[in-house]
């Protein structure tokens, strides 16, 4: 039959109050043993004598007849000196079950889901904080922008009047400049009617002016006619009359 040192269970409900024994280690925790060795209360402080009682003589006993202690009861028989404890190396030692490892995680997205509910907040606190110092800023800069605004605007009114101007001034130009063409059109016009006109008085100047050159000959012809009349009548006179008549 195999021996073991071991702890069993006694006490109320989250009081617990733990003996050591020797039983067999077929046997359910808190069933039958062999000896009662001492006693283990957590209850007490860790430096308080009566946190563990322990019969050395009888734990002896059952070590040389070959009983293994439990893991605790060897902390407890190495700090009485009964034995030497080798550390044991658990790997999964305090690592947390399945539905411990769901709760965890459970419990860590509640976590990140309530980090970022409060950053979410704070972003919008802060942008509410920051709203109204935006607008104040905005506002500051539309007052600033609006007088060079407006200087801009008074130096475009400025330029659209210059361009007017000019405009009207070139339109003037243009209009005088037509006159002025109408004008030559118009003196044209007119020399064109008086040359037309010394054109049609050309021929009657020139009758007249040949009128005027055969006018004398006709004169001496009728002259010479009228004294070759008077020739012929002194003549004529002079054959009817006679010598007497002289």
């Amino acid at each position: 039959m195999a021996l073991a040192i071991r702890l069993t269970r006694g006490g109320a409900k989250k009081r617990p109050v733990y003996r050591i024994v020797v039983a067999d280690s077929r046997a359910a925790r808190d069933g039958r043993f062999i000896e009662k060795l001492g006693t283990y209360n957590p209850l007490f402080a860790k430096d308080s004598p009566d946190r563990v009682t322990l019969d050395s003589e009888r734990a002896a006993y059952w070590l040389s007849v070959g009983a293994q202690p439990s893991d605790r009861v060897a902390r407890f028989l190495d700090a009485a000196g009964l034995m030497q404890r080798t550390a044991s190396v658990n790997a999964k030692k305090g690592e947390p079950g399945e539905k411990a490892k769901e709760r965890a995680e459970v419990k860590a997205n509640k976590a990140a889901e309530a980090a970022e509910a409060e950053a979410e907040a704070k972003v919008s606190i802060a942008a509410a904080v920051a709203a109204p110092v935006a607008a104040a800023v905005v506002a500051d800069a539309v007052a600033e922008e609006a007088p060079v605004a407006e200087v801009a605007a008074v130096e475009e009114a400025v330029v659209e009047e210059a361009v007017v101007e000019e405009a009207s001034v070139q339109e003037g130009v243009v209009e005088e400049a037509s006159v002025q063409e109408a004008v030559v059109e118009e003196a044209s016009v007119q020399e064109a009617g008086v040359e037309e006109a010394v054109a049609e008085d050309a021929p009657v100047a020139a009758t007249v002016d040949s009128a005027a050159d055969e006018a004398p000959v006709a004169d001496s012809v009728e002259s010479a006619s009228s004294d070759a009349a008077v020739a012929d009548s002194v003549e004529t006179v002079d054959e009817t009359a006679g010598p007497d008549a002289v």
